[in-house]
């Protein structure tokens, strides 16, 4: 029988296939295939020292890991196109996929390391720290974990804003926007920031037609660059059928977002984090706190 090892790291360790002794450490002449787009910004962060040679459709930041091949998306791999790169190492994001391809991989001899981690702000400091065990810089890993915290204390000190609600829109279909509702991590963006999401009631992210709009009445959007492109621009959005029945629509409030820097939970995220603050404030026509140092 063939050994290899799957590891599940973050909070413990979960073994999903037969171990090889040791933890692996990188080393620079081994081919690395980077799997997560919080995966590989925190791989570039710590600027570890591995050979990336390709990373799947998710990983889009640094410019440096998106001009790499590309192994498909991130939940729907196979096993096939992972190992046309000849892989030695797969680091992933837990929820890569499926569970059969990565066994598959680990059964050929390639090694594969899932960092899991739950979708929420205090998991990102414990996903770095996972990184850099992986990748042999633990030391820059314990560094940029507390600087992270740091941000993100300071974000959670500020005072409370006034009542004021929002909508998060992720993506346009049709004629009606896709609003972000509980369970998501643009919920945790607009909680964190101090903004009511004013579709929490709803789970996921769903069409919200006129009449919601009109009865949630939002007073400011938040909208992902990619979603605000994809609907045609600002003039688009005020046009979004039961928008202009909307306090944001009345007086144009809106926030344009990097959703991929905010809501990957990933080393950007409490910087953007503090900016979206900021630009609240400012919205809102409050003297800036959330002032962000280097």
């Amino acid at each position: 029988m063939t050994s290899y090892y799957i590891k599940t790291r973050l909070l413990g360790i979960a073994v999903l296939g037969w171990l090889l002794a040791g933890t692996p450490l990188a080393h620079a002449n081994e081919r690395w295939v980077v799997l997560g787009g919080d995966i590989a910004e925190t791989v570039a962060a710590l600027e570890a020292n591995i050979n990336v040679i390709a990373r799947d459709d998710t990983v889009v930041y640094p410019t440096s890991m998106a001009a790499l091949p590309s192994v498909g998306y991130l939940r729907q791999l196979s096993a096939e196109s992972v190992l046309s790169v000849k892989p030695d190492q797969v680091l992933a994001a837990g929820h890569a996929g499926p569970k059969e391809v990565l066994e598959q991989l680990g059964a050929v001899g390639v090694s594969v390391e899932l960092i899991s981690a739950p979708p929420t702000l205090n998991a990102i400091a414990d996903k770095v720290r996972a990184v850099g065990q992986v990748t042999d810089r633990r030391d820059a890993a314990e560094a940029l974990a507390n600087a992270l915290n740091a941000k993100l204390d300071r974000l959670a000190s500020l005072s409370a804003l006034p009542p004021t609600r929002a909508m998060f829109i992720m993506q346009h279909s049709g004629l009606t926007p896709r609003a972000a509702g509980s369970d998501t991590a643009a919920h945790t963006a607009l909680e964190a920031v101090g903004l009511a999401n004013a579709f929490a009631e709803m789970q996921g992210y769903h069409s919200v037609g006129a009449e919601a709009l009109a009865r949630q009445a939002p007073e400011i959007v938040v909208v992902s660059e990619r979603g605000l492109a994809a609907m045609g621009g600002e003039a688009a959005l005020w046009q979004l059928p039961g928008m202009a029945l909307t306090p944001a629509g009345r007086a144009r409030q809106f926030i344009v977002i990097n959703d991929q820097a905010l809501l990957g939970f990933g080393p950007r995220a409490p910087d953007q984090l503090l900016t979206l603050r900021q630009d609240v404030e400012a919205l809102l026509g409050i003297t800036a706190t959330a002032l962000i140092s280097p």
